[in-house]
C-alpha cells in the first residue's frame, strides 16, 4: 500500500497541496481530457450527479456544463474550502465532507457518479466502487479516473511506494469484484511523455437495457413453451 493510501496522511497532504492544486493539475489532467471523459460519461440536463473526490472543483465545473444539480464530496477540508469559494455561494453545488468508502447517501440517490483523481488514495478501492454502485440508480453511469500504471520498472516501484497506480487488467478485477458487469477503459494523456490516466466508464446493473433483455428472454421462453404444448 502506498504512502498516501492512508486517509490521515492524504488529508494532511492536501491541507497544503490544495494551495497549489489548481496550478499543477492542468499539467496532468486538463480541460481537453476532462471534456473527452464527459462525452463518455454521457449525462444529460436534469441528471443528479455526485462528484466523489471533487477536490477544488475542476471536474465539478465541467459537470455543470451538462446539468444543474451536482453534489461534491471530498475528505479534505482544504480542497473543499477552495471548491466552496468557487461554487458554494451560488448554490450550484452542495458540498459534503465524507469518505468514498462510506458514502453518506441513501441507495439509488443519484443518476450518475463521477470520480477523477481520487481512487489512488483509497485504501480499499473495491469497497468504494461498491458504494458507488449502491448510491447510483440502476442503469446509471459511474466514471472513475485514476493514474495508469507506468511501463518503466523504476517508475513502477516509485508509484507503488506513493499511492495506487493500476492498469486495465487490475481495473477489470476491481470493477468485477464490486459487482459491475458492463464497463470499458480509456487511456488518456495530455501529450506524449506526460503521465497517463486510465478512465473507466461503468454501468450500474439493473437498468432499462437489462430489463428489456430479461423481457425479451421471457418472451422467447414463452414462445418455446407454447410450441412445446402445441406439439
Amino acid at each position: 500500500m502506498g504512502f498516501l493510501e492512508n486517509k490521515a496522511r492524504a488529508r494532511l497532504f492536501y491541507r497544503y497541496f490544495s494551495e497549489l492544486y489548481d496550478t499543477i493539475n492542468p499539467f496532468i489532467w486538463n480541460e481537453e481530457m476532462r471534456d473527452q471523459a464527459l462525452e463518455w460519461f454521457g449525462i444529460e440536463e436534469g441528471d443528479v450527479v455526485l462528484d466523489v473526490g471533487c477536490g477544488t472543483g475542476f471536474a465539478t465545473e465541467g459537470l455543470l456544463q451538462h446539468t444543474d444539480e451536482v453534489h461534491g464530496l471530498d475528505q479534505s477540508d482544504g480542497q473543499l474550502s477552495k471548491a466552496f469559494a468557487k461554487f458554494g455561494k451560488t448554490e450550484q453545488v452542495k458540498f459534503y465532507r465524507g469518505d468514498a468508502e462510506r458514502l453518506p447517501f441513501k441507495d439509488d440517490t443519484f443518476d450518475a457518479l463521477w470520480s477523477s483523481g481520487s481512487i489512488e488514495y483509497w485504501p480499499n478501492p473495491v469497497d468504494a466502487l461498491e458504494e458507488f454502485r449502491r448510491v447510483v440508480k440502476p442503469g446509471g453511469p459511474v466514471l472513475v479516473v485514476g493514474p495508469d500504471y507506468p511501463e518503466s520498472t523504476v517508475f513502477q516501484k516509485l508509484a507503488d511506494a506513493i499511492m495506487l497506480f493500476y492498469d486495465a487488467e487490475e481495473a477489470d478485477r476491481m470493477f468485477t469484484a464490486a459487482g459491475y458487469e458492463e464497463f470499458e477503459h480509456h487511456i488518456q494523456q495530455r501529450k506524449p511523455g506526460t503521465p497517463k490516466a486510465i478512465t473507466t466508464v461503468a454501468r450500474v446493473p439493473g437498468g432499462e437495457d437489462e430489463a428489456a433483455a430479461e423481457e425479451a428472454d421471457a418472451e422467447v421462453d414463452s414462445d418455446v413453451g407454447d410450441d412445446a404444448i402445441e406439439a
